[in-house]
């Protein structure tokens, strides 16, 4: 899978802007601040209908303006020459839209799948070092990115969730009457087979990101350390057989259920009293470890480093091993990264039919690894011959806002 060109309409601070690309590698060079990440950001927005930045769209938009696009010609592969022409319609105050080959779809969510992104950016190392709520959204997004209908599970969870929240704080720690009562219980259930859903992905994806996790730390980093990742749920999933390519996935959906829909029960005094929903996929963790450590607190910066960088690079290796090469984004990685780590991470970039590298300083980018140049600056985009051509157009240097 491959992006042939990437258009955006009043998207961050583009106007109007198009680059046309093949595959390969393409380095966008240039100062801070001037517009390199919001083009990769665009492109991810297509497959994730999210920001890997931001928790909103209202930052997405081109300030004073209520509407923001981004298109995309995507290429099934340098094999396959099938195309979808992928649009967002973002815009504030009313729904968002999208369209695959002009056409309307009923929901932004229709465009998920058409594309696949892996993205690594410096705010990853949060993922290792950061609350459990980086890593359940880490998880979620390479669930997504491996069953789209997941989406409108995690939102329905969502919906779910905070309306049972709501009626628990509500009843202020008292007894319940019947009727709220059984409203809880319709709540409970609700919560139990959504919340099943997500967590039989999450643990299938867990088992199955587990081989290429080790092989992907092995290659970046030279120490002996083994990195280990394991689901952690406050409802019984150890005895669970997952991770079987006989069985199907979400064959453990209705034990999920009935497991943590006894569990909410078990907590409901403790819920009530507190008045938020104690049990459930919201709660859970991905515990990481390297020398049978918590990689949290223990792991020193390089390791750390490489970890976050071997988790993007194990999804990426799990979702083209499914029948799908995603397209690779290391957005201003190489910067953070010493000599043997970037020349490490530069060799196991192969297997990608298009990555997208951003980079402040042109030398940044090892020599030799991009086949596409293009310098930015002030939301103008400029195609250039070789990495020697950015630097001499004054692409390198690093001062300036980090935003972009």
């Amino acid at each position: 899978m491959y992006v042939a060109r990437l258009h955006l309409t009043d998207f961050r601070n583009y106007a109007d802007a198009e680059v046309t690309v093949t595959p390969g590698v393409i380095a966008l060079t240039g100062r801070n601040g001037q517009g390199k990440t919001n083009l990769v950001e665009g492109l991810d927005y297509l497959a994730t209908l999210g920001s890997h930045r931001v928790a909103t769209d209202a930052p997405l938009v081109r300030a004073g303006l209520s509407q923001a696009v981004v298109r995309a010609e995507v290429v099934a592969s340098t094999n396959d020459p099938r195309r979808l022409l992928l649009e967002a319609e973002i815009n504030l105050g009313r729904p968002n839209r999208a369209r695959v080959n002009r056409v309307p779809q009923r929901s932004p969510r229709d465009l998920l799948g058409g594309l696949r992104t892996v993205v690594f950016s410096p705010t990853d190392l949060a993922i290792v070092q950061g609350d459990p709520a980086e890593r359940r959204a880490f998880l979620d997004t390479l669930s997504v990115a491996r069953w789209p209908r997941l989406a409108g599970v995690r939102l329905d969870y969502d919906r779910v969730l905070r309306q049972r929240n709501a009626l628990l704080k509500s009843a202020d720690g008292r007894r319940l009457d019947p009727e709220t009562a059984g409203n809880l219980d319709v709540w409970t259930d609700q919560l139990a087979g959504l919340g099943a859903q997500l967590m039989a992905a999450r643990l299938d994806t867990t088992t199955r990101l587990a081989p290429h996790l080790e092989r992907a730390y092995a290659n970046l980093d030279s120490g002996d350390a083994r990195p280990r990742a394991v689901y952690q749920s406050r409802v019984d999933v150890d005895d669970l057989d997952v991770g079987d390519p006989e069985r199907p996935v979400f064959d453990t959906v209705p034990v999920l259920t009935d497991r943590l829909r006894a569990r909410l029960e078990e907590r409901r005094d403790d819920e009530l009293r507190r008045g938020v929903s104690l049990v459930g996929p919201h709660r859970d963790d991905l515990a990481l470890s390297l020398h049978d450590l918590p990689a949290r607190g223990y792991a020193s910066h390089g390791e750390s480093w490489s970890l976050a960088l071997s988790l993007r690079l194990a999804s990426f290796e799990l979702l083209r091993t499914e029948g799908a090469v995603p397209v690779l984004i290391l957005d201003d990685v190489f910067a953070e990264l010493d000599a043997e780590r970037r020349a490490r991470l530069t060799a196991a970039l192969g297997a990608a039919e298009q990555v997208w590298v951003t980079a402040a300083v042109a030398d940044e980018v090892p020599r030799g690894l991009a086949d596409q140049w293009f310098t930015v600056s002030a939301g103008s985009i400029n195609h250039l011959t070789t990495s020697q051509d950015a630097v001499s157009l004054g692409a390198s240097g690093r001062a300036g806002d980090t935003d972009g």
